[in-house]
């Protein structure tokens, strides 16, 4: 039994046959009708340009006004020029008569014509008989033709459809392309529930929607209202503004006119940044390329920094609040703050009030929380009764790295009102976050898996030979909240130590402040720790780390490097234990003993020096399952290394031991998803036999031979029997390399560098040392490798000039030139300036530069975050002025660069540069003989300063007669200013750091 719309051949009573002729397609030429088909018939390939359907003459009717006049004999009342929508539609019928009274009707015609649009028209057809799922790829067809022919219930799905589909938003379901032509179709033809629903779907998908090709593509009323929407969700403000900036950039599209200008567009698209929550060093480098409003981001940043927020909230109206506070909607799920030296506790809490609070009662609110006492303690409590703050809780991850600041305390607090569902907290570079924090953060969020408290190393390795050394408290030191918090006569005496369950990642690294009493605290997250770096927590001993292993058995994953860790602590390891009933750990499904090594899956042990070889034998005999080992500068033999039995590994540094490929070889093999591999140093991969024979009396191959037939490596770090001849050497063992340093022990031929684009196609860091370079390498590097980020020579040599950097790389970012560029010049820096954008910029033995070389610097590239200058010329020999409009530095050193350097640079330096962390100075460049030491630095972030003091050199004949001043000065001594969370360590050393 056929259903509607399916007859026979003939023509029933109650059918009509409808010719639909695309209306792109007409032709004045005549053509036979196209055989009727059914309803059914329209699933597979069109006939074009024509198709001819039956179908159920009252179903039609019934369901639209089109054909409701054209078929139910009413073409009397309609004007002759009618088109649905002022779309095109022609209704051509054969046989048609005039009825009685004048008008054309065609209720009595089985056969119809109509010129429209093809496809619109067979996907409403198929809807009205055989409905279909709507779909984004039917959806604009479907609208199309229910506008052409009146489809009223066909509207309402399509509408309905469009809704539910933008009020979804854990992902895009929609691709971009898509909302786009909806968007021009709705404006169009007047869709107004298109322009009702777009705005609010992609300001919710935002993160996504800025990840697309079409992005530049979006017309600038939908980029308007979708940035104007309350529900715009990103992850941080300068992803929004990075979002613009790019928008603007692009070519203007020939279809749309910018209203009413292109200036006037450009303005009201940048008015509708907060620009007070951008990272300072971000708002530098847009002045690169947006002079004006860079210049302007910089200064409301440096402002908010020098005047008091208090201050802001007595002169701002209540409105302009809203400037400041952090976009923060029910979608958000990161919430990025990195690089705001500028924000302040009081931002993070308005950001979390309610919009309608009373305005007086509101700075109330927030002036309290610049205040972090018992007294505000109190207050935090009586708030959450009173004041109902807004709640997200689809956030699962915040980043207050290098908000200095940002009052600590106050701000975990803020955690715990605003984001009952957070997973991972990272406040890197946040020098005065006390281990006393920690406890207080995992006390007052016990729900957090993962924190990052990591800083940056310190200068001083077990290796320098100490002179002297002596310690002082820091004086500005606040008491934190959580000592009010365990004295309080409020009833708040939860235990500052509770067993805590969630916390399964953290990261110390660089806090040599930590003690081993601190780690037995940390004891109690036995239950739930996975991951611990404590790299450089040098307080640390061996004793305190094998009680906390000990304890922590659930450790997989461990970043020990520079510190205690010894035999003691191996043991601990590779002692057997039973496994816990509640452990799910899938390497171990029986209940008999097991030793802690053998569960590892990362294990870094760079640096550690207090390792025996029989202790380190005995260590890697138990990895057996590791897929990340670091065992850099450690007693590792072919004894030990011999002893892996492990096939899992993933990444392996080696580096500066003394194994051989008797060792190393049957690891490679066995290691089939080996991508990172680092073995600059080992001098006796060269060797052809170690001190163990091969295993099992197994042949093997040279290291090269080795890698290239069984790795397929991504991250690449060789030296020593790295000896590649021809390009095939490397292909395709190669091929995804992503980050390359060559170094001493080798040489790569000319060939070999200049084809690297070719054989790593992905190549984004390139470090060589002591390679043998010359202008058509580095030119074709800088201009085939589209990916390349990172280029470092370091005392290459070979015929290198200016005309090697005279090429653009639009990707470079940070650029190390360190003795190779003797005949640089201010006009070779210029050059260097247009061609990259540089974040990072290290310059040794350029002894032709002068003064004039900071201002070319610091213009050309204002967003520097790192600056090192070593023997170069006469830079500083009128002061640092310009150095200090670079106001991201962070890193920055000046050695032997003119002796002009001020008394106060340290102070100064601190004060004008908000992120500053590290400074390097040498007092031969000191214009007053020595530089002024502050205890307690005004700064927050600053974490070591080195002065190094150089000798007259002495005749070799004579050791009492100084050789001439214009020789090159001896170096004598380092001192280091170390701070910590509590205090400040000077280090007197021998060695240059």
């Amino acid at each position: 039994m056929s259903s509607a719309g399916d007859g026979g051949d003939g023509v029933a009573a109650d059918e009509v046959v409808l010719e639909i002729t695309d209306s792109s397609s007409l032709s004045s030429t005549s053509t036979p009708p196209p055989p009727p088909i059914p309803i059914s018939a329209l699933d597979g390939p069109l006939p074009s340009p024509s198709v001819a359907v039956r179908a159920d003459r009252s179903r039609l009717i019934e369901s639209s006004s089109y054909f409701r006049i054209l078929l139910g004999g009413s073409f009397r009342s309609v004007p002759s020029n009618y088109e649905p929508r002022g779309l095109r539609f022609r209704p051509i019928s054969r046989g048609s008569e005039l009825d009685s009274s004048g008008g054309c009707s065609e209720s009595g015609s089985g056969y119809v014509q109509i010129s429209c649009n093809l496809e619109a028209t067979v996907q409403v057809l198929r809807y009205l008989f055989e409905p279909p799922a709507i779909t984004h790829e039917n959806f604009l067809p479907l609208l199309e033709g229910a506008l052409f022919l009146a489809v009223e219930n066909l509207l309402v799905d399509c509408e309905r459809w469009f809704r539910t589909m933008g009020s979804h938003s854990s992902s895009m379901l929609v691709p971009l392309d898509f909302i786009i032509e909806v968007w021009y179709f709705a404006q169009m033809h007047g869709v107004t529930f298109v322009e009702d629903v777009c705005p609010g779907y992609l300001a919710q998908n935002f993160v996504q929607v800025i990840s697309s090709r079409s992005f530049a593509q979006i017309p600038y009323d939908l980029l308007c209202s979708t940035i104007e929407c309350p529900h715009l969700t990103v992850d941080s403000e300068k992803q929004l503004c990075e979002a613009i900036l790019f928008w603007l950039s692009a070519s203007i599209r020939p279809y749309e006119q910018l209203v009413p200008n292109s200036a006037d567009s450009q303005l009201f698209l940048l008015s509708k940044v907060r620009v007070c929550l951008l990272p300072l060093g971000f708002a530098a480098g847009i002045k690169r390329n947006w002079v004006e409003f860079g210049n302007s981001a910089v200064c409301m940043i440096l402002n908010l920094l020098k005047i008091s927020f208090q201050a802001l909230l007595g002169t701002d109206a209540d409105d302009s609040l809203n400037s400041y506070r952090i976009r923060l909607t029910e979608h958000s799920k990161e919430i990025v703050l990195s690089g705001c030296p500028q924000l302040t506790t009081e931002i993070l809490y308005i950001s979390v009030l309610p919009t309608d609070l009373d305005a007086v009662f509101k700075r109330r609110i927030v002036s309290s929380y610049s205040q972090v006492d018992l007294e505000s303690l109190v207050f935090y409590n009586e708030l959450g009764k009173k004041v109902k703050t807004l709640s997200f809780k689809n956030v699962c991850m915040v980043d207050l790295s290098k908000c200095p600041n940002v009052h600590v305390d106050a701000a975990i607090y803020w955690l715990k009102l605003a984001f009952p569902e957070l997973r991972t907290f990272r406040a890197s570079h946040c020098l005065l976050f006390q281990f006393e924090d920690l406890q207080y953060l995992l006390l007052t969020c016990p729900w957090i898996k993962e924190v990052d408290l990591s800083i940056d190393m310190s200068i001083i390795l077990p290796k320098y030979s100490i002179i002297s050394s002596r310690f002082e408290a820091r004086s500005e030191m606040n008491r934190n909240l959580s000592s009010y918090y365990k004295q309080s006569p409020y009833g708040y005496r939860t235990p500052i130590y509770p067993v805590f369950s969630r916390l399964s990642k953290l990261t110390l690294e660089g806090r040599n402040d930590i003690t081993d009493n601190n780690l037995a605290e940390l004891s109690m997250l036995d239950k739930s720790l996975c991951y611990i770096n404590i790299k450089h927590c040098t307080l640390l001993t061996d004793n305190g780390i094998s009680i906390f292993l000990l304890n922590c058995t659930k450790i997989h994953s461990m970043v020990l490097s520079y510190t205690s860790f010894g035999n003691q602590s191996i043991q601990t390891l590779c002692s057997f234990i039973y496994l816990d009933p509640s452990d799910s750990f899938p390497y171990h499904k029986d209940e008999g003993p097991y030793a802690m090594a053998s569960r590892l899956r990362e294990l870094h042990l760079e640096g550690c020096k207090g390792i025996c070889c029989a202790g380190m034998s005995q260590l890697v005999s138990n990895l057996n399952i590791v897929k990340s080992l670091c065992l850099r500068q450690t007693s590792l033999t072919d004894g030990a290394l011999c002893n892996f039995v492990g096939s899992s590994l993933g990444y392996l540094d080696i580096s500066e031991t003394v194994v051989s490929m008797v060792s190393l070889a049957p690891i490679i093999r066995r290691s089939s998803n080996l991508s990172c591999l680092k073995t600059t140093g080992c001098r006796n991969l060269l060797a052809e036999h170690g001190e163990v024979q091969s295993v099992n009396g197994n042949k093997y191959g040279g290291f090269l031979q080795e890698i290239t037939s069984t790795c397929c490596l991504e991250d690449v770090e060789l030296g020593w029997a790295f000896s590649p001849v021809r390009i095939d050497d490397l292909i395709p063992s190669f091929s995804k390399v992503r980050n390359m340093t060559v170094g001493l022990g080798t040489t790569i031929p000319e060939n070999i560098l200049h084809a690297l684009p070719e054989i790593c196609p992905f190549l984004e860091s390139l470090v060589l040392r002591f390679q043998v370079i010359s202008d058509s390498v580095v030119r074709n590097l800088l201009e085939s490798s589209m990916n390349l980020q990172v280029l470092c020579l370091q005392y290459c040599l070979g015929s290198l000039t200016s005309f090697g950097f005279q090429t653009k790389a639009p990707a470079l970012s940070i650029l190390r030139l360190q003795w190779v560029t003797p005949w640089m010049t201010n006009d070779d820096l210029t050059i260097l300036t247009h061609n990259y954008n540089l974040v990072e910029l290290c310059l040794s033995g350029c002894k032709l530069l002068d003064s004039s070389s900071q201002e070319i610097i610091t213009s050309g590239w204002p967003n520097l975050t790192c600056l090192n200058l070593e023997e170069c010329g006469q830079i500083t020999v009128d002061g640092v002025s310009s150095i200090f409009s670079c106001k991201a530095l962070e890193d920055v050193l000046l050695r032997h660069t003119g002796r002009g350097i001020g008394r106060t640079i340290i102070t100064d330096a601190i004060r004008e540069l908000p992120l500053l962390r590290q400074l390097a100075l040498d007092l031969c460049d000191a214009s007053e003989g020595g530089y002024d030491t502050p205890n307690n630095p005004e700064g927050k972030m600053m974490r070591s300063v080195r002065m190094s003091r150089c000798k007259s050199a002495r005749s070799c004949f004579d050791p009492r007669v100084e050789v001439s001043s214009s020789s090159k000065p001896v170096h004598k001594e380092t001192i280091v200013l170390e701070w910590t969370s509590k205090q400040l360590r000077t280090t007197v050393v021998e060695e240059r750091l």
